[in-house]
């Protein structure tokens, strides 16, 4: 990663974002991702503990933000023996724009015996060759492999890398680096082949474990839209195996977003 385009900059209490901060609807827009990666980075910061994993991360998205400098809050709300659970509210001048929360559980020992459901290993080898760049529009600021063009049918993959850090020159986090990527559950779940007509309201992560290296992989299994509104369901891998699940909902949008996202 580049240590010199983080996408926001520390200026007292206040993050301050980078240009290419910006997200593929709008070119004054903070892109939802790095809201997500902001609320992780906060939360593990100050509400991390030994033992304790981070298993659940829920991200609203309710207000969509120009490119203002950010704060982000967090709060205990519950701390128990075995969960411990904690908010996080970002905020411009403008007024509240995102909020998450996320679920800790403390780790033990894993129960014996055989699963009746187990999510396999997927078959998609990890990237060798340069990453993929779509000419045109909006370009992704970070590495990007596509398995099938966008809207394809069948489940879409994608492996992705950040290329650089979140706030100044701190390094990635494997919890952020899994938070950044799981705002992808909505274009790999709700695209189509002439754009994504969907703009996503949240999404929820789930992890049974981090990821244990700088490569993500998101799938999208799962898709279901009635009167505008969806919902999308992606698997999320590292390069040993799954590691967890994203949910997303979804509203129609009038003007759809090109492919090259």
């Amino acid at each position: 990663m580049s240590s010199t385009s983080a996408f926001f900059t520390r200026k007292r209490d206040e993050l301050v974002p980078a240009p290419h901060a910006r997200g593929p609807w709008s070119p004054d827009m903070l892109h939802g991702r790095l809201l997500g990666g902001l609320a992780a980075r906060a939360l593990e910061e100050r509400h991390a503990e030994p033992g304790l994993h981070f298993a659940r991360l829920t991200v609203d998205l309710f207000r969509n933000s120009p490119m203002l400098p950010v704060t982000v809050e967090t709060s205990l709300i519950r701390d128990g023996r075995r969960i411990r659970v904690a908010d996080a509210v970002i905020s411009t001048d403008q007024g509240v724009i995102a909020r998450a929360s996320a679920v800790l559980l403390r780790q033990g020992e894993e129960p014996d015996g055989e699963r009746s459901i187990v999510t396999p290993a997927w078959d998609e080898p990890v990237p060798t060759e340069p990453p993929q760049v779509q000419p045109g529009g909006w370009i992704p600021p970070f590495d990007l492999w596509r398995a099938a063009p966008w809207g394809a049918p069948g489940p879409a993959r994608v492996w992705m890398r950040e290329k650089f850090p979140l706030v100044d020159d701190e390094p990635l986090t494997p919890f952020v680096r899994a938070a950044l990527a799981a705002d992808f559950a909505s274009p790999l779940s709700n695209a189509q082949p002439d754009g994504l007509r969907f703009i996503n309201a949240d999404y929820t992560l789930t992890l049974a474990r981090l990821p244990e290296d700088e490569f993500v992989g998101v799938e999208g299994t799962g898709h279901v839209s009635a009167g505008g509104v969806a919902t999308g369901q992606v698997t999320v891998h590292d390069t040993a195996g799954p590691i967890g699940f994203c949910t997303v909902t979804a509203i129609a949008n009038r003007v759809a977003m090109g492919t090259g996202r």
